[in-house]
Order: C-alpha cells, then structure tokens, then sequence
C-alpha cells in the first residue's frame, strides 16, 4: 500500500522538471548559427569615437552570455552590422527653486542593426535598439554626458544581445 503512494509522490516530484533545458536556448530561426562575427559598427552621429566603444561592448557582452562565440567575417555563420544612429539627452529633474536649471539628464542611445548569415540574408532585423543611462550634473555638462556614455553603451548592448540570442 505504502509503495505505490511512494511510487505516485516520485513521479509526481520528477516530472516537474521535464520541460526544462540545460544551455542556450536560441530561436528558432537561429538554431544552425553558432559564431558570429561582429563588425565595427559606423557613426552617423557628432560624437567621436563611439562606434568603437559599442562595437567593443557588444562583442564582451556576446562573450559574457555565451551562447555564440565571437569570430571573423569568414569563419562566421552570421555576420552583425550596426550602425549608431543617436545621441539624445534630455532634461530629467531641474534644480530646486530654478526651473529653467537641470541638475539630472536622460541619456538616450539608438543603434541599427542586422543579423545577417554568409549570403547575405538577413536573419535578424533590420531594426532598432535603444538603450539609457541618467546622470547628474557637476559643473560640465560635456564632461558629465562622456563619463555616462558607457553606461548607456552597456545597457544598450545588453538588450542587443538578449534581442539577438533569446529573440526578445
């Protein structure tokens, strides 16, 4: 009587686990990709120097989730391009008892991108990415903006890559 109680209990307890997976889950549409290679994103902005700083954030971040590994072009299944397409800051919060004075700024990132596989089609994208940072102000405001940029950078290359190996 005991054991077929026992029997139920255990398979009840181990059958919770059945759906899940141990490593990557990538989408579907991505399955046959597993290097990519991540080109030097390009600069339609004002502000020097900053495809190089998300081209190198996107390719730690693609190295910290692991689930492709980073290559060149022609070892790649699939080649990542980008482009940075803005810079925005915004006024967030103004100094007390000053309206027209701001003392906190919104720093917004917008990046193009396309996941494409070696014959060019594209298999992710085109699309956009956005990622943000706030930050307050000192004396300079350009000073302040430079120290946050990589803030921004690395919340925008994050959503990239989770776009990129979860599909979301």
């Amino acid at each position: 009587m005991k054991i077929p109680l026992i029997a139920a209990l255990l398979a009840v307890c181990l059958s919770g686990c059945a759906g899940y997976r141990v490593g990557d889950v990538k989408p579907h549409y991505l399955r046959d990709v597993r290097k990519i290679a991540v080109l030097n994103f390009r600069n339609n902005t004002f502000n020097p120097r900053v495809e190089t700083l998300v081209t190198n954030t996107v390719i730690k971040q693609f190295q910290q989730d692991g689930t492709y590994q980073i290559t060149t072009p022609d070892q790649a299944d699939a080649i990542l391009e980008g482009a940075v397409a803005g810079i925005t800051r915004g006024p967030t919060r103004s100094v007390r008892g000053n309206v027209l004075a701001t003392n906190e700024y919104n720093l917004g990132l917008t990046v193009a991108y396309t996941l494409r596989d070696k014959n060019g089609a594209a298999l992710v994208g085109p699309g956009n990415i956005n990622g943000g940072t706030s930050f307050f102000v000192g004396t300079d405001v350009t000073t302040d903006e430079r120290q946050a940029l990589p803030l921004a950078v690395e919340d925008l290359a994050t959503r990239l890559v989770s776009q990129i190996s979860e599909g979301w």
